[in-house]
């Protein structure tokens, strides 16, 4: 460990922190050779006694869902039955100890922050994932899940990753670069040479501490003693783990022909199991004895039945520098060793890997493992073997079919780029209006997901005239998932042109009927009303689909009906979670998200959403994320956090501007213009809110943010640009009869009519409020409690005002809240702040207050864990540090704080 000072300390620091109960993480990343091994090496000499759970990612294994997740937790396999049913139930399916499918992804991440926890219930535990780029994706996708919720449970994990190095994709945990060795500390590990040697060889090595030992180790006797001329090291042109592989074939190349068989084998397999390498080459002329050479000269590690390499560099050296027909050999000497053990996944790679050509039975048995993979969350994995399987098929429609199963799983799993290069391979046009239609939604996800809705839709759109007189069974999916993506993207007229060639469809009726013409007058709005009530009734069915609810969710909203809308979007995320189907999760939390806001339950509406957002990261959704940060800027200029308002509304509209996704870029700017608004600066609310509204081609795109136009145009002392926004609002709001709708209707006439009839509007609105959002109802009771004051009615004007500032503070609405407040005391009333705005909870951080919330309810820590994503110990956590901030001493204590 000579010149790596800095990194053990960070290392021993985290270590030593685990030790008082503190988790830690982190990724040590580098070039090959570099030392990173070593580094996880030396955390587990300091280990001091606690456990040690390590996996090594091996490349020829990527593709084997969730196998570097059952190698690294294989010595704690006991601790699955202590888990929480649903958690152990998915482990053992990943596990293959059940014949489960494993359905929820997030369930199994759950079950690994759960295992570590428990697997660190008696000390500290240390987890080492070397060489990560070569584990399988899942495998990684869950630890680095539970990697990133760990806080206290005592728990270090530490992944190495080489740079650069195509593989397993290790995101959002803190780094550590591995750099080269200075001079001093390099000429230390080359103490025998020549100073002449030794200076050739440090600068071909660059300070890789690898490649110091490793070419030092291949020179000659005469080379060591000096003879060493320009030409005798590599060219140092050369890429530096192309020269580390020289070195390590050219000590291969020394030794017998049978140890160089067995070498090769193992460097093939994919188990590690000692058993299965001695079977596969005892065919090929090896045996026990021929791994004695290997493993005197440090190659292999041998552990009773477990064979490893020193370092995975030599075992792609054995590997890639054996003549192919050798490596067919093995691979298939390996495939009849496990498909003898009853390893049917494993032993369709190894005859994948031996094929030289397209091989239907091999092809199909990869299908079946795709199928295996898929059924268990592996999509990543799944789509990696239709690939293969594609490349091995002869009929080139079989090989389109496999080709579009490859994408569609590639999109799945939240590869955008391979699924659209997937995509780029299948050969057109497509006979089979099944597999055009699949191929549509495949290209169609892609571009939804990370380019431009509207493009989205029209593939979508073109696949349903195109397939659909073949495939009417087709149509309806087509259709429905064309209007999300124009939904999207704010178009109204691509809406309507979609619904217009199903406009009896339940879900296209709806849209139809509403996106018809400009004006109230001229839509069937009671044909509209019948339809939604029928897609409501259908969402409440137990086989409505993720999308078909999603839908009625979305039109209600349209509708104004934000009470269906979140019964709709609620059964849409709980049916999202119980039949696994992660992909949409975040997009059914974004909706749910939207309806509590509308209702005006803040603190829902941001639990949602910041699930949401945490999903659409993991799985790099960057068009929901950009929604699902539009929703938060709304929550966060709601509260007047103007930093994160700004900085959550930027980074939407840089996502969502440039792709024309026209309801993220609306949202957005309606986030700033509210921030704009409660903050008093009204002329800049006025121009976001109008920018916002002219984001969509129809009217009823901009109805929910036309109450704070025209607020903000008045403010500004623009009364000519409030007067459009607030007789469209009433017309609107008159047409399809939803009291919310009504209620900012009767504010904005309040707003710009006469005095005279103001109060009628302002207590009309305040009566249509009653049992609807209490934020909208405290807007509508400032802005009366205002016009009061204003003329001199400050007995009255304090009712109004009291009541907006309590609602206001109870929803922790601060600069509304402020406002109330200042009006308040101008009208002579009583202004002392209340538990919201300096009580004990304001002390807590926002996720003790989440935990909080949720353990005052009644929920178990484990049930809070399951929810929040974090590990019950966590959770535990949370509560130890919240009950004295809060002054409480028992859960039963917390209801009652939080209730009063």
């Amino acid at each position: 460990m000579r010149g790596r000072n800095a990194e053990r300390e960070r290392i021993e620091r985290l270590l030593a922190e685990a030790r008082q109960g503190t988790s830690g993480v982190l990724l040590v990343h580098g070039e090959a050779g570099i030392g990173k091994t070593a580094l996880l090496d030396h955390a587990a000499t300091r280990a001091d006694g606690g456990r040690v759970l390590r996996v090594e990612g091996i490349e020829s294994e990527m593709e084997l869902a969730f196998g570097g997740l059952h190698q690294l937790f294989l010595p704690v396999l006991h601790l699955v039955d202590t888990l929480p049913p649903p958690q152990a139930e998915a482990m053992r399916a990943v596990f293959g100890l059940s014949g489960d499918g494993v359905r929820d992804r997030f369930t199994v991440g759950l079950a690994v922050l759960t295992l570590l926890s428990e697997a660190a219930a008696d000390g500290p535990l240390l987890c080492l994932v070397d060489d990560a780029q070569w584990l399988d994706q899942p495998s990684v996708d869950m630890l680095t899940f539970a990697a990133r919720r760990l806080r206290a449970e005592g728990v270090v994990m530490l992944f190495a990753v080489r740079d650069g190095a195509p593989g397993a994709a290790v995101k959002g945990l803190p780094r550590l670069l591995v750099e080269g060795l200075d001079r001093a500390a390099a000429t230390a590990l080359v103490p025998d040479l020549p100073p002449y040697v030794a200076d050739q060889v440090i600068e071909e090595a660059r300070g890789n501490p690898l490649a110091l030992i490793e070419l030092s180790a291949a020179l000659t006797p005469a080379q060591r003693a000096g003879q060493l001329g320009p030409s005798a090291l590599p060219d140092a042109a050369a890429a530096l783990p192309s020269r580390i592989q020289d070195g390590f074939q050219e000590q291969i190349r020394r030794l017998p022909a049978a140890a160089q068989v067995v070498l090769l084998v193992a460097a093939a397999d994919d188990t590690g199991n000692l058993t299965t390498v001695l079977r596969a080459a005892a065919p090929l002329g090896a045996a026990v004895e021929d791994l004695e050479p290997s493993e005197r000269a440090g190659f292999l590690l041998l552990s009773g039945a477990v064979v490893r390499f020193r370092h995975p560099l030599v075992r792609y050296a054995a590997y890639q520098g054996a003549p192919l027909a050798g490596r067919i050999a093995a691979h298939r000497a390996l495939a009849e060793a496990l498909g003898a053990a009853g390893q049917a996944h494993r032993r369709a790679w190894h005859l994948a890997a031996a094929s030289t050509g397209p091989d239907e039975q091999v092809a199909e048995e990869l299908e079946r493992v795709a199928e295996w993979a898929g059924s268990r969350q592996g999509m990543a994995s799944a789509s990696a073997a239709y690939e293969r399987a594609a490349g091995l098929t002869p009929d080139p429609l079989l090989r389109a079919r496999r080709l579009v199963l490859a994408a569609q799983r590639a999109a799945d799993a939240g590869q955008d780029e391979r699924c659209g290069a997937l995509a780029d391979q299948v050969p057109l046009p497509l006979a089979d209006p099944g597999v055009a239609a699949s191929f549509a939604r495949a290209r169609a996800v892609v571009e939804l997901g990370y380019r431009r809705p509207d493009t989205a839709a029209r593939i979508l759109l073109d696949s349903a005239e195109a397939d659909g007189a073949d495939r009417p069974d087709l149509m309806a999916s087509l259709l429905t998932d064309a209007v999300h993506a124009a939904w999207s993207a704010g178009n109204a007229a691509l809406i309507r042109e979609i619904a217009a060639h199903a406009p009896d469809l339940p879900v296209l009726a709806v849209p139809a009927r509403l996106f018809a013409g400009d004006l109230p007058g001229a839509l069937d709005l009671p044909g509209a009303r019948d339809a939604l009530a029928a897609l409501v009734v259908g969402a409440r069915d137990t086989g409505a689909g993720v999308m078909d609810r999603l839908m009625t969710g979305i039109h209600c909203q349209l509708a104004g009906d934000h009470r269906a809308a979140r019964e709709a979007a609620a059964g849409a995320v709980a049916h999202c979670r119980e039949q696994g189907i992660s992909g949409w999760l975040p997009t059914t939390l974004h909706l749910l998200a939207r309806t509590e806001l509308a209702l005006g339950h803040l603190d829902e509406a941001s639990a949602q959403a910041a699930e949401g957002l945490r999903l659409a990261e993991y799985y790099d959704l960057d068009h929901r994320a950009a929604h699902l940060r539009a929703t938060l800027a709304m929550l966060a200029a709601l509260r007047g956090e103007e930093a994160q308002g700004h900085a959550l509304a930027g980074d939407a509209l840089a996502y969502t501007r440039p792709r024309g996704v026209g309801r993220g870029t609306a949202d957005a700017l309606w986030a700033l213009g509210l921030l704009e608004l409660g903050l008093g600066r009204a002329e800049a609310a006025l121009e976001h809110l109008e920018s916002a509204r002219a984001e969509g081609d129809h009217p009823l795109l901009a109805l929910p943010l036309l109450a704070d136009l025209v607020e903000a145009a008045g403010r500004a002392g623009r009364p000519e640009r409030a007067a459009e926004p607030a007789r469209l609002l009433r017309e609107w709001a008159a047409a399809l009869g939803q009291p919310a709708l009504s209620a900012s209707a009767r504010r904005c006439q309040a707003l710009t009519g006469s005095d005279d009839a103001a109060e009628e509007h302002f207590t009309a609105a305040l009566a249509l409020h009653e049992g609807g959002s209490d934020y909208e109802r405290a807007r509508t009771a400032l802005l009366y409690g205002e016009w009061l004051r204003r003329l001199r009615r400050r007995l009255d004007a304090r009712e109004q005002l009291r009541g907006a500032l309590e609602s206001f503070d109870r929803l922790g609405a601060r600069p509304w809240a402020v406002r109330a407040r200042a009006e308040l005391a101008a009208a002579g009333g009583e202004t002392g702040l209340t538990a919201r705005e300096d009580g004990p909870i304001s002390l807590l951080s926002p996720q003790e207050r989440e935990v909080v919330r949720l353990a005052a309810s009644g929920a178990s820590n484990r049930e809070i864990a399951a929810q929040l994503f974090l590990s019950p110990r966590t959770v535990g956590h949370h509560l130890y540090r919240a009950f004295p901030k809060l002054g409480v001493s028992s859960r039963t204590e917390l209801a009652t704080l939080l209730a009063s």
